[in-house]
């Protein structure tokens, strides 16, 4: 009886502060400043964010078709994380083979600023082999034999820039555009725009691999301060792929539809009275969150997967594996999910121990995505959805033609320090000129000699095949349009078919 009391009594103080006069005075008096100012910058018509209107007040994750003609549906970001050297992948430099072991030129070192680097370091020569592969012709190292196979489809960017040399901001820049927390990833960007055309499964999922998360933390998918129910949703694959999808014992799927609605209810009546869109991504949440148990371990499941499609991924069922997420990331879009983020941690080859050493761990990483990328690719292909889907693969930053030294003092292992200056990414897919190379770095892997491109310029160009003007797309907060490129940004016409 007391418990009801209490809860009778929380009734009554929340519908007065809602509807008594005195209540208004007492706790809103510094607002209604804030009123008056919302007042006066809606009429210099600076809030518009008119994706998040009526037409998606009851789902806002419903398709919508983009503003111009995209060239693709939806993306599929791999990002290799600790950044792979590129001078061991795909940038071949026999000039740096001949400096191999020799004091670094003082040229290279005047004015530069390393994460490790202190004094003068040796040259370090490309810890692999390569060949020209393709119709195309285009350089790949030995550590990429299946790479080869599909090498004609992808674009290369060989002068990629940034201006963050640390794990964590580095990766907040390249997946929000900006190093510092708080900006929307643009995965959260896509789902905004565009919506999702599978309302069983989130419009934007995230699969890790590796052993390990990010270094900028969950924020380089998260949602920034578009609502919350644009942020990636992490799926495992090891284990249950979402945690607490199950029902308790006890409760019955009629039982848990009742309680769900009785909920949304209660919500519904919450958003007419305060308009707050998150209160709209609590109810498609709970939505979801019901269809996804059913619609997760269907997508999820790889068992049943042909036994060819299976051995040409190399997947290990049951296993965390990258393999596994790249099989796992081509069902997701067959099922119609607008963005899909693959993690692969380990990548930082130092060489300050075995595993991040070029001659060691590295090679294994290489071994472990070579085939799955390969597979991914073709199995896109021969299904009809390479011409609607967009593939992007890459790391934060490069890595230096020097070996690294910390303190003065040679590491053990072959290793390379982190590097903004130029590196690799690639490119597949929808919209996208096979088999093309744009910008070039010097005869050391040091500085780029033409089509430098930024982090802007990247997320500028997934943006067009998307559909969308980077310029134009928008969300407003704290009094300004925001963006995902910024005040930047140039589409990268050179590899756009």
């Amino acid at each position: 009886m007391d418990q009801k009391r209490k809860l009778f009594n929380e009734f009554l103080l929340k519908n007065a502060s809602v509807n008594s006069r005195r209540h208004f005075l007492k706790n809103c008096t510094l607002g209604m400043g804030g009123m008056a100012l919302s007042n006066f910058l809606s009429s210099c018509n600076i809030s518009n964010n008119n994706l998040f209107n009526n037409s998606r007040s009851l789902n806002p994750l419903a398709p919508i078709s983009p503003p111009n003609l995209g060239k693709v549906k939806s993306v599929i970001y791999l990002h290799m994380v600790g950044a792979p050297s590129q001078l061991e992948l795909f940038d071949y430099k026999p000039e740096l083979q001949k400096l191999h072991n020799k004091p670094c030129p003082e040229s290279l070192l005047k004015g530069r600023k390393f994460a490790f680097i202190e004094g003068v370091p040796k040259m370090l020569g490309p810890q692999a082999t390569f060949k020209k592969a393709g119709e195309s012709g285009n350089w790949v190292s030995n550590h990429l034999p299946y790479f080869k196979t599909i090498i004609d489809e992808v674009s290369f960017l060989k002068a990629v820039h940034t201006d963050q040399f640390n794990h964590g901001p580095a990766q907040l820049f390249m997946h929000t555009g900006s190093p510092r927390l708080g900006r929307p990833s643009i995965g959260s960007w896509a789902t905004y725009g565009l919506g999702s055309e599978n309302q069983d499964l989130p419009g934007f999922m995230v699969l890790t691999s590796g052993g390990g998360t990010p270094d900028g933390g969950k924020s380089v998918w998260g949602s920034g301060f578009l609502p919350s129910v644009y942020q990636g949703v992490q799926c495992r694959s090891e284990g249950d792929p979402v945690l607490y999808l199950k029902d308790p014992k006890g409760i019955s799927r009629d039982l848990k539809r009742d309680l769900i609605t009785s909920i949304n209810e209660i919500n519904s009546n919450e958003y007419k009275n305060y308009k707050d869109p998150e209160i709209l991504t609590r109810i498609s949440q709970y939505e979801m969150a019901y269809r996804m148990q059913i619609a997760v371990p269907e997508v999820m499941n790889i068992n049943d997967e042909p036994e060819s499609i299976k051995e040409m991924y190399g997947v290990t069922p049951g296993k965390e594996s990258f393999a596994n997420n790249c099989l796992l990331a081509r069902k997701m879009v067959s099922k119609g999910v607008r963005f899909v983020q693959l993690y692969d941690w380990g990548w930082d080859s130092h060489g300050d121990n075995e595993e991040n050493a070029l001659e060691a761990g590295f090679k294994i990483k290489c071994k472990e995505i070579d085939r799955p990328i390969a597979a991914l690719i073709l199995d896109l292909k021969q299904r009809g959805l390479l011409d609607e889907t967009l593939v992007v693969w890459g790391g934060e930053f490069g890595r230096t033609p020097m070996q690294e030294n910390r303190s003065g003092v040679q590491n053990a292992f072959s290793g390379r320090d982190h590097h903004g200056d130029v590196f690799t990414m690639w490119m597949a897919g929808g919209g996208i000129k096979k088999g093309a190379v744009h910008g070039e770095t010097d005869e050391f892997g040091y500085t780029p000699v033409s089509g430098r491109v930024s982090v802007h310029d990247i997320h500028a160009t997934i943006l067009h095949l998307l559909g969308f003007n980077h310029e134009e797309f928008t969300y407003d907060f704290q009094g300004r349009p925001f963006r995902l490129t910024d005040v930047e940004g140039e589409i990268i016409r050179e590899i756009l078919s």
